[in-house]
């Protein structure tokens, strides 16, 4: 008869196998695990093979395309999680439909990538005339918690080349050359002790192009509006009680970090309002 601590060794060590098994098992099979030296990995991006629209996986090194270490520690295929906020940056106002002006002289009656924004939306978001953060004479089509930001990810109905390198969410998006993968997405934004959550539906103030700030780590470019880095609809204004030219933190979000709240009541552009509409729809006496 073997002594009880040598049973009990051979079942630890039985014990230990398994785990070491079932551990190797789980890193193998998760593809969310993300080595500490992530940075040393090699990253991978759409090559965009000109006017046949073929896409092939490519090698993405750091430095290609001028894009450096740094940069792609916050963009190139980063999670949401490792963009960070942007903090104290300029917020201007402007809404669906608002008319060209001396300060404005692009109107708002189309945006970067619907033209035909007024209508999709439901009308003009009349920043005056507003009930609980809507535009008082009708129910908007979409949400009415948007924003602009200084990217455009599409130039000339085609995806633009750096695109695949500096969007974080550009591989689990990407659908089609010349579909934006930047519309719609959701960002938070901060002013004092309130945090709201709009989705990104136009591009400015005043930049198309400036991926580096959007992305990653640089300040918004010097402009008229005090350096503004960001536009806000009456809704976002409205809740976060700031004024015509403020200051705001804002980062991106996922769809599923939004809370509840005016934001996920309205417009067929937030998925998930949209879901739970079709499932209400579905069910008997809803």
């Amino acid at each position: 008869m073997k002594k009880p601590w040598t049973l009990a060794m051979a079942l630890l060590l039985v014990t230990s196998f398994f785990s070491f098994q079932s551990a190797s098992l789980f890193a193998q099979s998760t593809p969310f695990l993300v080595s500490p030296n992530w940075k040393q990995a090699s990253l991978t991006h759409t090559v965009f093979r000109g006017s046949n629209h073929h896409y092939d996986i490519a090698l993405f090194t750091a430095g290609e395309n001028g894009i450096s270490d740094d940069l792609l520690s916050t963009a190139g295929g980063r999670e949401h999680g490792l963009v960070p906020w942007k903090y104290k940056i300029v917020a201007t106002v402007f809404w669906v439909g608002e008319q060209a002006a001396e300060g404005n002289p692009v109107p708002n009656t189309e945006s970067a990538w619907d033209p035909s924004w007024v209508a999709h939306f439901g009308g003009e978001d009349n920043p005056i005339a507003r009930t609980n953060f809507m535009p008082a004479s009708f129910t908007p089509r979409q949400n009415p918690f948007y924003v602009a930001l200084p990217y455009n990810d599409v130039d000339d109905h085609h995806t633009k080349s750096e695109a695949a390198q500096v969007i974080p969410w550009f591989n689990d998006s990407f659908v089609r050359d010349g579909q934006s993968v930047c519309k719609g997405r959701w960002v938070a934004i901060r002013h004092g002790k309130r945090t709201c959550y709009a989705q990104w539906e136009d591009v400015g103030p005043f930049q198309i192009d400036h991926w580096q700030y959007v992305f990653g780590n640089e300040r918004p470019r010097p402009n008229a509006n005090c350096d503004a880095g960001i536009d806000i609809s009456p809704a976002v204004r409205d809740y976060l009680g700031m004024s015509g030219m403020d200051v705001c933190d804002w980062k991106f979000v996922s769809a599923y970090e939004v809370p509840g709240g005016p934001w996920r009541l309205y417009g067929d552009n937030d998925t998930m309002t949209h879901l739970r509409r079709q499932t209400a729809l579905e069910i008997p006496g809803k």
